[in-house]
């Protein structure tokens, strides 16, 4: 059988408590497909002989969500993307989603991906990517790095797209946590109109809101952001967790909920991201690269409580 996302690199680590994490990255759009904590899976895995669902796992870049009508101003010029959400006549997900990387390194626990975005019909800029998945003890670390090969400075973002389940655990009865403030409010397209504090809405998350009770897909900012670092989580009742951390360069989050992951009741992705939905139009949270200039930003996943079996 061949595998829809092009080859599949899997990684693997034993830890010194005895257990063992193991994860497998695509070569298509480098998309996390697996990733287990002894022997349990915290990414809720999919076939490899069928398309990603949802976009599960896969880098956003240069820009993560949605641009308005594909359309954004540069130096006064109109850009016109490639409407990749057609439902909604929006340019979706970056520029990488359905293209292969090369392997720069690997070892057996890591694993660096590379590659190019040409200049193109509303993006006319040259730039060098990588992510890097690196295993630790407990997770994985993933680092973004985006290096502009433009003779002019270019605007980027960066987002990921991943999927967290506890596998021996009903999805409905995971606990979803997220530390943040606002919520971005956006109307049929799925477009911002505004922002709304989430004291006292349906979109307070802080205290933690059972999954089988939300139905969610919803922006937000104003992360809590603790030495460098924002931390959420979905949790079991017996009281492990997943936790999926940015470092500061992460100021965005989406969480979107669906019935329609295979193999799985219900799915919860929490997605850290750089810059908001629109983000070409509003400037927030885009990075204006000068010419060479190189920057890196830092997320992982950690699971807490989980025994070697």
């Amino acid at each position: 059988m061949t595998a829809v996302t092009g080859e599949q690199f899997d990684l693997s680590l034993d830890t010194p408590s005895g257990g063992n994490v193991r994860a497998t990255i695509t070569q298509v759009a480098a998309g996390i497909r697996r990733l287990s904590v002894h022997g349990v899976d915290i990414v809720p895995p999919y076939d490899a002989g069928v398309q990603r669902p949802l976009a599960s796992g896969i880098v956003l870049v240069p820009w993560p969500n949605r641009i308005r009508d594909g359309r954004w101003l540069l130096d006064g010029a109109e850009q016109q993307l490639a409407l990749t959400e057609p439902k909604k006549n929006n340019a979706s997900h970056g520029l990488l989603r359905f293209s292969p990387y090369s392997v720069a390194a690997r070892t057996e626990s890591t694993l660096r991906l590379e590659a190019r975005v040409f200049p193109q019909s509303g993006y006319p800029f040259l730039l060098d990517t990588a992510v890097t998945y690196r295993l630790v003890d407990a997770g994985i670390e993933v680092t973004h790095t985006i290096t502009n090969r433009t003779d002019a400075a270019a605007p980027v973002a960066v987002g990921t797209h991943p999927f967290f389940t506890i596998g021996d655990v009903e999805p409905e009865d995971l606990t979803v946590t997220l530390h943040a403030a606002t919520h971005i409010d956006v109307d049929d397209r799925s477009l911002p109109t505004g922002e709304t504090p989430v004291d006292g809405t349906p979109f307070d998350l802080r205290g933690g809101v059972r999954l089988g009770d939300l139905d969610l897909d919803a922006g937000f900012a104003d992360p809590v952001i603790t030495d460098g670092v924002s931390e959420h989580s979905i949790t079991a009742p017996d009281g492990r967790s997943v936790t999926v951390w940015g470092d500061e360069n992460f100021r965005y989050w989406q969480v979107f909920t669906t019935e329609l992951y295979p193999g799985q009741s219900k799915a919860v992705a929490i997605e850290p991201m750089t810059a908001p939905v629109d983000a070409f139009n509003s400037g927030r949270g885009i990075r204006w690269l000068a010419p060479g200039e190189t920057w890196e930003a830092s997320w992982g996943v950690r699971a807490d409580g989980f025994a070697p079996v």
